[in-house]
């Protein structure tokens, strides 16, 4: 699933190629994928919108509309925002939704398990009041992550991993931050010092910023908005690498289940 540096890539290469395009035609080959709220029309609503301006929270991709309305797209597994110069040539295969703008170019919604979703939201809908703070934001400061953790009985891999906390992070940069800061997965959360707790902090963002910079993750099915690949995957230290020399000290890296998520870490250097 694509995680904070997938998103933000995507987020970030539409900006540069949909930003402003005005709407056309909207079609909807699968009803699932696009959801709108009730008594609204999902492709009547969009036609003579204006895209003016694209963002990232969490996992979701943003684009906010000239009504004050806001299109918002779930990638979940292995969802795809590709974008056409041309909407002569045939969508991108397994295309659920495409967005025609009136310049001839077309943006396709794909999704091959059909699991993702492009949601109309209103001006005041308040939908991602249930995530948690955006971990490159000036909000997530070492103070406020040591007092999140404080108390918590939960392995602190599955604290980073709940959306209600930190928004965006996901397995891979769990597994790598973890890794960097020598923090054993399994750790209760409340068991964590402060110099371990500002250890992660550090580990976490310099992760996420790394991974962006090479424009993310691509392990499985992700691409950016022109169908490229990301870079990360060849600077990955433990994520993926069961059964492989740890690149610190040298021994096995092993791979166990936690919370019924595959956990990647080295008994040796991560206590």
């Amino acid at each position: 699933m694509p995680e904070l540096p997938e998103v933000e890539t995507i987020a970030r290469g539409l900006s540069h190629l949909v930003l402003g395009r005005t709407v056309a035609r909207v079609q909807v080959s699968l009803s699932k994928i696009a959801v709108a709220p009730p008594g609204v029309n999902f492709k009547r609503s969009l036609v003579g919108e204006r895209i003016v301006r694209i963002e990232r929270r969490g996992k979701y991709v943003v684009m906010r509309l000239a009504s004050g309305r806001s299109l918002v797209t779930s990638l979940r597994m292995t969802g795809r925002l590709i974008f056409q110069r041309h909407r002569a040539r045939a969508p991108h295969p397994y295309t659920h939704v495409s967005l025609d703008f009136e310049d001839d170019s077309r943006l396709c919604f794909a999704d091959v398990r059909q699991f993702g979703r492009m949601r109309l939201v209103g001006p005041d809908e308040r939908w991602s009041c249930a995530l948690g703070v955006e971990p490159l934001s000036k909000a997530f400061t070492p103070q406020r992550f040591i007092g999140m953790l404080s108390g918590r009985r939960v392995p602190v891999k599955v604290f980073l991993l709940d959306q209600r906390h930190i928004a965006g992070v996901g397995n891979i940069y769990a597994c790598e931050a973890l890794w960097e800061a020598r923090i054993r997965p399994t750790t209760q959360a409340k068991a964590l010092t402060k110099p371990a707790i500002r250890r992660l902090h550090t580990a976490l963002v310099d992760v996420l910023q790394r991974a962006i910079e090479m424009r993310g993750t691509s392990v499985d099915d992700y691409v950016d908005a022109d169908g490229l690949r990301g870079g990360f995957q060849n600077e990955l230290s433990v994520y993926g690498r069961h059964g492989k020399a740890c690149p610190r000290c040298g021994k096995t890296l092993v791979r166990t289940v936690l919370a019924q998520r595959g956990t990647w870490w080295c008994k040796r250097c991560q206590k």
